[in-house]
């Protein structure tokens, strides 16, 4: 028999955790061999184990998925990751694509539609939830093909992570001992992230940080 493909699977819900898991273990080529609350354990358990796949929820605490998804890119070039999430959010689907990842699963449709993204990233191909435009694929496959313009981000990776520890409600000086950088650079990204985005204040910050799926309300 050959050997079943082997399985990280990160969500900061242990219920979920367990839900998917079962699906997956019911599987005689899938087994979860390794698990992560977040996206720092992610790659933590990415580094510890020899696994195949990389099943990372979207939003989840101290690194999101997309951010342990561009890690693990670096990290360990070719690892097939996909994102699991319950956010129908284009621009994070985009962002999924651009990280690497071979599909985005609905956890909604999970029960349905993981199994199978799970081959089709083993084999090298993409999966994308049915609900998604085939003419939107098109699009950004053809621009990405051509070198044209991919739909823009409107912040950078590390305005991210800010924004994210931001609305999570740590403090500046927080943030600066966990991402060494002075708490002056937190509170300087800070002030670029309410500019960039036509926002007031942290809780401003904190809804528009729920509203794309950085974090859970």
């Amino acid at each position: 028999m050959t050997t079943p493909a082997r399985i990280l699977l990160a969500d900061d819900h242990a219920l979920v955790r367990h839900g998917v898991r079962l699906i997956l273990d019911a599987e005689p080529d899938l087994t979860v061999v390794a698990e992560a609350s977040d996206g720092a354990e992610a790659i933590a358990q990415a580094r510890a184990n020899d696994i195949d796949l990389a099943i990372l929820d979207i939003a989840m605490p101290r690194r999101t998925g997309l951010q342990a998804a561009r890690e693990l890119a670096r990290l360990r070039p070719g690892l097939r990751t996909l994102m699991l999430t319950m956010y129908d959010n284009e621009q994070y689907f985009f962002e999924a694509l651009k990280s690497g990842a071979s599909g985005y699963v609905l956890k909604s449709v999970a029960d349905r539609d993981l199994v199978e993204a799970c081959r089709a990233a083993l084999r090298d191909e993409p999966f994308i939830y049915p609900g998604a435009e085939t003419t939107v694929i098109r699009t950004y496959l053809d621009r990405a093909r051509t070198g044209g313009q991919l739909p823009a981000r409107p912040i950078t990776e590390r305005e991210e992570e800010i924004l994210k520890l931001v609305a999570e409600g740590h403090t500046s000086k927080e943030i600066a001992l966990l991402l060494v950088i002075s708490a002056k650079t937190v509170e300087r990204h800070r002030t670029n992230l309410l500019q960039k985005l036509g926002l007031r204040d942290r809780v401003e910050l904190t809804r528009y940080a729920i509203r794309v799926g950085l974090i859970e309300p």
